[in-house]
């Protein structure tokens, strides 16, 4: 049956990065996931990624990571997934969502509370 009572307004945030392999990224995911600084991480496998590097048009191969998190734990994600990425100048942003169902407001926040 689906969440028919009022959206929660968070503050809620996606934090979106990617990774040369699934390997990586799963490492990456479930690190944050064990020490709650998300509630849940997303892994969309193959994707292109076209971009200027060092004045050389690049592409290549990754996987995203999706981390839906509360908004007061982002610069905490974003410095764990820092540390350690594979890349010198890892994709790293954060994403505010606008609303989210109660129900999974409520699973975000009881996921990520230490």
């Amino acid at each position: 049956m689906p969440d028919t009572s009022a959206p929660s307004t968070g503050p809620f945030v996606v934090v979106y990065s990617t990774y040369p392999g699934r390997d990586a990224a799963e490492t990456a995911a479930r690190d944050l996931v064990d020490r709650r600084l998300a509630a849940c991480v997303a892994l969309l496998p193959e994707m292109t990624s076209v971009y200027r590097w060092q004045g050389r048009v690049e592409t290549a191969d990754e996987v995203v990571l999706l981390a839906k998190t509360r908004a007061a734990l982002a610069d905490a994600v974003t410095a764990a997934l820092a540390d350690g990425h594979p890349y010198e100048v890892p994709a790293l942003l954060v994403l505010p969502v606008a609303t989210a169902s109660a129900a999974y407001g409520a699973w975000i926040e009881a996921e990520t509370d230490a």
